[in-house]
């Protein structure tokens, strides 16, 4: 904890050199711009938020400090009253209802955020607040890929710190994962991987039904999007996938062909159905709507897009639904990973031979998990694959268990029955010894 404290005086200590007073209006900002010149209210904690890692994240700042040094910088930015950086007002015409929809200037914001972060860090230099730490070890491997492609339109996020993000107090551990794989641009993929995560914490139900928030927040960041590409004629469109852990339960959403898989105790768990227009229920809800599904190559949406759901996509709208699935799982301690990826990576790999690839890896680099995701990107690619290729995996036992278990090794330790002193023992005890099932809820 020490150590920890250390670190994070000697991040902000480095911060405030470089940055010895506030920004003054023709100072330039600390960061290159990024994103839309004009933000709606709604966009603002995401861009400053992701501007925020990002930026921090270059100084090698510990993640929970980046994390709770934005939440700090955001809640403060909130209580100020935005209008003084307001840009233009639109209006729009929406279903026959007129709404006025207020602009924020985009570099403004950023420089008054940025004078707002630097003012934390010289409070909190002077007296370091309590950080919390992360109860839950998981170890995560990621890996992305262009491959053949012109352009790298896939994103993922990786989120341990939702907790320390959004300043949640309780004594629950979160966790969140997504993978969005864009179509026709990049632009709603980014769109996604900034606001999405934003959308769920701020939903009303993120504390009593986190499934809710998750299927909400995928049609509240499609409304967001749309209200963009309108107004920026954009016409890209995002499949998503994301996942919750939020204590002894794993909560997923998803639009699209993006999925999300677990393996427990040696096998695979099937968690969803994508989003794919020669599904019956979504050939129907299509042709309902008075689109067609027909078969050009693949099967395809009025003969272009090869998903049936999916984030923005402007002018597929209704055919290509926003509306989020979502599932509900018991986590029982048994778990060994889940995986989250792209088409680019399930249409050349089944999931019955990512155990085998896993062990593989785990095997040939004396049980380090770390890389795991490349070896999974590797195999996709050897298949076949063209796409662009995003593999997330996130390590829910000991990889070193997970192995000896595959190998029948009988002084492994088994997910009951592992030290109390490692990182992975998570689970209670009370939770070990319920069922092996999982207990499933749809919404």
């Amino acid at each position: 904890m020490a150590l920890a404290a250390e670190a994070a005086r000697g991040v902000l200590g480095s911060l405030l050199r470089d940055f010895p007073s506030p920004l003054g209006p023709e100072d330039p900002l600390p960061w290159s711009a990024q994103g839309s010149a004009a933000l709606s209210r709604a966009e603002a904690p995401g861009e400053l938020a992701e501007l925020a890692r990002s930026f921090l994240g270059g100084r090698n700042a510990p993640p929970p400090l980046t994390a709770s040094l934005i939440h700090a910088a955001i809640d403060d930015m909130l209580q100020t009253d935005l209008s003084v950086f307001k840009k233009q007002s639109v209006e729009e015409e929406r279903e026959g209802d007129h709404g006025k929809f207020t602009l924020l200037d985009g570099g403004s914001l950023q420089r008054c955020f940025f004078n707002k972060l630097r003012d934390i860090c010289c409070e909190w230099q002077k007296q370091l607040p309590s950080l919390k730490s992360l109860k839950r070890f998981l170890l995560i491997s990621s890996h992305a890929i262009r491959n053949v492609r012109r352009k790298m339109e896939d994103r993922h996020v990786s989120l341990p710190e939702f907790n320390q993000l959004f300043g949640l107090s309780d004594d629950v551990d979160r966790a969140y994962f997504a993978v969005f794989d864009g179509h026709g641009g990049v632009d709603a993929a980014n769109y996604a991987a900034t606001h999405l995560h934003i959308n769920v914490a701020l939903h009303k139900e993120i504390l009593k039904n986190p499934t809710e928030a998750l299927k909400g927040s995928f049609q509240q960041t499609d409304e967001m999007f749309l209200f963009k590409a309108e107004r920026e004629r954009l016409r890209s469109g995002t499949t998503g996938v994301s996942a919750l852990i939020v204590g002894n339960r794993l909560h997923i959403a998803w639009v699209g062909d993006s999925q999300v898989m677990l393996v427990k105790q040696g096998k695979v768990v099937t968690l969803m159905e994508p989003h794919k227009p020669e599904r019956e229920d979504e050939r129907m809800r299509i042709e309902a709507l008075g689109g067609c599904v027909t078969y050009m190559d693949c099967w395809r949406v009025n003969g272009t897009l090869a998903v049936s759901r999916a984030i923005g996509d402007l002018y597929q709208k209704p055919y290509i639904s926003g509306n989020a699935d979502g599932n509900s799982f018991e986590l029982t301690g048994s778990e060994d990973y889940l995986l989250l990826a792209c088409d680019g990576f399930f249409d050349a790999i089944r999931p019955c031979d990512v155990v085998d690839l896993v062990l593989d890896h785990l095997k040939q680099n004396k049980r380090d998990g770390l890389k795991a995701a490349e070896r999974l990107v590797a195999a996709a690619r050897e298949n076949g694959s063209s796409d662009n290729i995003t593999v997330l995996v996130v390590f829910l036992r000991d990889p070193p268990d997970i192995l000896a278990d595959s190998l029948g090794d009988s002084k492994s330790l088994s997910a009951d029955e592992g030290s109390k002193d490692s990182p992975f023992n998570f689970f209670s005890s009370e939770m070990n010894n319920q069922s092996d099932s999982h207990t499933t809820t749809k919404s």
